[in-house]
């Protein structure tokens, strides 16, 4: 059951996953657009500190919820503090300098949040245990994302009239929420596992609460891909290096249902990149193996870093990016 939004249609595309190194926003605009022709994303810059982080972007989005940073990490709090209005100013910068780079763009563009699992796993509540341990809680973190997310995707909108945005949930949490690997606050014990059935719902009340193709990103291992097909998504984003042929048969399922795969495939840390079309060779012979036509690879999956970039280089950031593109297009190129 998907939200009525398809992923856009691209052939032989890349994206990067959302984070970038550094602390300048034009800069980080420039690579972003710059890299991506079909498909460019958001950056977020982690290194500027908190409230630039994926967890305190995502904080700041909420409405009427409002955290801040404790020792320990994000915590709820009675109102907005200081990490809020950071965070705040640095999404808006980040967006000013995307609105400068595109410019008369039409086509798609992702931007990513954490989703709400994620979330849960990752706030405390004001006594000190994560919200994952309430269920309650994490049904408002869901409920007052997806307002937030309304509200960001319309700003987002207003800024490039001319973009067909995309929205990634960055889950990376959601298989040790299902599988009750979750560290209590504490760090000692282990929070139950979360019913797939409640996770799926929360999901599916997300994906559908917004305007928008939904992507789920997962960089662990063990994505839970049926779950997320059933909550409506339109695109999974995971590493391509932690799948197992154990995960053949739901991939299958997936792409046949016209989920989009985004194959995170290049590596995200500064290393020796020099062909990319050996890149995607994993990919091709996953996709023989599940027996799909060769023409239909590169329209049904998009090349990836296997994760965010905050921990590259500069130039290796740049040079992953122009790799992903040209590992997309040898998917057209040579498919077999």
């Amino acid at each position: 059951m998907s939200n009525g939004h398809p992923f856009p249609d691209l052939v032989g595309a890349a994206t990067g996953v959302g984070s970038l190194p550094g602390t300048d926003a034009r800069e980080a605009a420039r690579t972003s657009t710059g890299a991506l022709e079909h498909l460019p994303f958001l950056p977020e810059l982690p290194a500027r500190g908190p409230g630039a982080d994926m967890i305190g972007r995502s904080v700041g989005l909420l409405v009427e919820l409002f955290a801040q940073t404790e020792p320990s990490g994000w915590r709820f709090a009675d109102r907005p503090g200081r990490d809020t209005r950071r965070s705040h100013s640095w999404l808006g910068e980040d967006l000013d300098a995307l609105e400068e780079y595109t410019q008369g763009y039409e086509g798609p563009l992702k931007v990513q949040a954490v989703g709400p699992w994620t979330l849960a796993a990752s706030v405390e509540l004001r006594h000190g245990e994560k919200a994952l341990a309430d269920h309650g809680a994490c049904r408002d973190i869901a409920a007052s994302l997806t307002e937030g997310l309304r509200r960001h995707l319309a700003d987002v909108r207003k800024r490039i009239p001319g973009a067909e945005v995309v929205l990634q949930l960055d889950e990376p949490s959601l298989p040790a929420v299902l599988a009750g690997s979750v560290k209590t606050a504490s760090g000692f014990q282990r929070l139950r596992s979360v019913d797939r059935q409640v996770a799926e719902e929360v999901l599916r009340e997300v994906v559908l609460g917004v305007d928008a193709p939904v992507v789920v990103h997962c960089c662990a291992p063990q994505v839970p891909l049926p779950l997320l097909r059933r909550a409506g998504v339109a695109g999974v984003s995971l590493d391509f290096s932690l799948l197992t042929e154990r995960e053949d048969d739901a991939l299958g399922e997936a792409v046949e249902a016209g989920t989009m795969i985004l194959a995170g495939v290049v590596p995200s840390t500064d290393q020796g990149v020099s062909d990319p079309a050996g890149s995607v060779q994993g990919v091709r012979t996953l996709w023989r193996r599940l027996g799909f036509a060769p023409e239909l690879l590169g329209r049904r999956v998009l090349v990836t870093p296997t994760c965010g970039l905050a921990g590259a280089s500069p130039a290796y950031a740049r040079t992953a990016l122009s790799h992903s593109v040209k590992a997309g297009q040898s998917l057209v190129d040579n498919p077999e």
